[in-house]
């Protein structure tokens, strides 16, 4: 441990609490820097986390990832009342090109609320001896200069206007997310502005929250039911997520022209226009416990603040002020967890090194490559998908990653071999290069010859068919 040295980091959210955790082993203590007040008691949603209020996973290599930065995390989660589900065990999923085998577990994710995740890391981080937080502070600004920086501006929430103070600090990172203004403090420097990457599906989700069928609570299986991106439309999918408290998250997705209505006759409406019924026919058996609510946040951007000329020494960024994600594919807190990994390794092999900064930053982008090329391989699939980037190929390299997602999806859910690999990637467990394997190229070609169709539907046991055969409530209110 460094015993002089501070580290400031803004924004106390996943990101957040996860860098303050790779941080603590290595400085002398780690202040973060929240602008919302943390809930009292137990978990809670919060304001500045729009996003809390739709489905959230925490996939295998993401949970993995989070337990080797804080040792227990994953047992706390669960005792909480979060949901192990195996992958493909406890799934079923149906892709483009149909449903998918329910195959012995390989992976795994956590489900439960974002509010509860949040709960448990903040209590496993803010536990560490030297690690405190300022609550209902904002950032104002970096000090420092182009060469380096040397704390972070900050005022308190509600004083708008009012008096700022110096937070001198060895390190800052910026985890503040979506809403980051790292890019302007920089060309506030005097530096040029960040490549910046945008893949924008226009999807729009909106959410409701219900008490899951007598007996159902942590037996009926996760349900990602996604359009054939094939069919010249706009999409609509559908997920459904167990969660703490015997309740069922529902949320729905569409692309532009296929926007799901915030009220609840449209919402049930909206899961009955699926191209399968088993979405809306579980929404029918539930208990509506939450209005629906939407968000359109879901475009992927990315900063390539690694492509600078010049970088200040002490300043790291990220989560999604890095590289924002669809979550429709719930990879955002698991790419949160890489980056802190990485950040944490490179303190590791380094110390706490300020002029390291540049290098750290490629590491922590190095780390997220992956979660980026998936989303957008699977966004540029839906109609009306809008690109901007700089480079010229983005589009055309991703549509042709997109293909080859068909094909590995085809096969994966008939071939217990393909399906592996797939859980692996999908769960970010294991290397996106690894699909390229040449076992796994030759099961896809394999399956692609053969002419076997998907599942036409779900493999549903008994038990689970006799849930949604009872009498359906009433889920328009």
């Amino acid at each position: 441990m460094s015993g002089g040295t501070h580290a400031v980091v803004l924004g106390g959210s996943v990101a957040g609490l996860l860098a303050a955790a790779a941080l603590a082993p290595y400085v002398g203590s780690v202040t973060v820097v929240e602008r919302d007040e943390y809930p009292a008691e137990g978990p809670a949603a919060r304001t500045g986390v729009p996003q809390a209020e739709h489905a959230h996973v925490l996939w295998s290599g993401g949970a993995r990832a989070v337990e080797r930065l804080l040792p227990g995390a994953t047992e706390r989660l669960l005792a909480a009342g979060a949901r192990r589900v195996g992958v493909q065990r406890d799934m079923l999923l149906m892709s483009a090109a149909g449903w998918c085998e329910r195959f012995p577990e390989t992976q795994y994710m956590l489900t439960c609320s974002r509010a509860l995740l949040e709960w448990v890391l903040r209590g496993c981080v803010l536990a560490l001896p030297n690690v405190s937080v300022l609550e209902g502070t904002v950032a104002a600004g970096l000090a420092g200069d182009a060469g380096a920086v040397s704390g972070v501006r900050v005022r308190a929430r509600d004083g708008e206007g009012g008096a700022e103070r110096l937070l001198a600090a060895d390190v800052v990172v910026d985890a503040t997310g979506r809403g980051s203004g790292l890019s302007g403090w920089l060309t506030g420097f005097g530096l040029p502005a960040a490549e910046e990457e945008t893949v924008d599906s226009g999807l729009t989700y909106t959410t409701r929250v219900f008490r899951a069928p007598e007996g159902a609570a942590g037996v009926f299986p996760v349900v990602s039911l996604y359009a054939d991106h094939r069919v010249a439309k706009p999409a609509r999918n559908g997920l459904v997520v167990p969660i703490e408290g015997d309740r069922w998250m529902v949320s729905l997705s569409g692309s532009r022209g296929a926007r799901p209505p915030a009220d609840a006759a449209g919402f049930a409406a909206f899961a009955r226009s699926l191209r399968h019924p088993l979405v809306a026919r579980m929404v029918a058996a539930a208990e509506p416990l939450t209005e629906p609510r939407s968000t359109r946040s879901t475009r992927n951007r990315r900063l390539r603040y690694e492509r600078m000329p010049s970088w200040p020494a002490g300043l790291l960024v990220l989560g999604d002020a890095l590289s924002a994600l669809n979550p429709a594919y719930g990879h955002g807190m698991t790419a949160a967890a890489r980056g802190a990994e990485a950040l944490r390794d490179e303190l590791a092999a380094h110390g706490v090194r300020p002029e390291r900064a540049r290098e750290t930053v490629g590491a922590i982008s190095a780390a997220v490559d992956d979660p980026w090329l998936w989303a957008t391989s699977q966004d540029v699939r839906f109609p009306e998908c809008r690109i901007v980037s700089r480079d010229a190929e983005l589009g055309s390299r991703a549509e042709a990653r997109a293909r080859f997602a068909d094909l590995l999806q085809a096969a994966a859910s008939r071939d217990a071999g393909v399906n592996v690999a797939m859980a692996g990637v999908m769960s970010m467990s294991e290397p996106l290069a690894g699909l390229e394997d040449a076992g796994v190229l030759d099961a896809v070609r394999a399956a692609a010859a053969s002419g076997a169709k998907p599942l036409p539907q779900p493999r549903l046991s008994g038990a689970e068919l006799a849930l949604l055969r009872g009498p359906a409530r009433v889920a328009v209110r």
